[in-house]
């Protein structure tokens, strides 16, 4: 009795590989052990980056944070500490957003914290 192979799902499994390697460049677009490889490794780092985008955008407000606290004389430490003291809960990337584009409300809550 011959060999039955499912071309139909296979045939599908390859397409959606070569779907995915759109836009790519040189045979990573176009060749399927070329482009397997590069979609593999490019949904590789892109799990990889969710996790690592969440560490990147906390120390960013941290910066945030610090330099506008230390316009009013208050290091980072110091300031969410007198923060969580005072009881304002305030999220970091609320607080970097405000120490951003309102500097004025920042400055209410550095007042309200000393």
């Amino acid at each position: 009795m011959p060999r039955s192979v499912n071309h139909v799902a296979s045939r599908a499994r390859r397409k959606k590989v070569m779907k995915l390697a759109k836009g790519y460049f040189g045979r990573r677009k176009n060749v399927w052990t070329v482009a397997k490889n590069a979609v593999e490794k490019g949904l590789g780092y892109a799990y990889r980056d969710r996790k690592a985008k969440k560490r990147d955008f906390r120390g960013l407000w941290i910066q945030r944070i610090n330099a506008g606290a230390r316009i009013h004389g208050l290091s980072y430490s110091v300031f969410m500490g007198a923060l969580n003291k005072s009881g304002i809960e305030l999220n970091r990337k609320v607080l970097a957003d405000l120490a951003m584009n309102h500097p004025e409300a920042f400055a209410a809550v550095v007042e309200q914290v000393k």
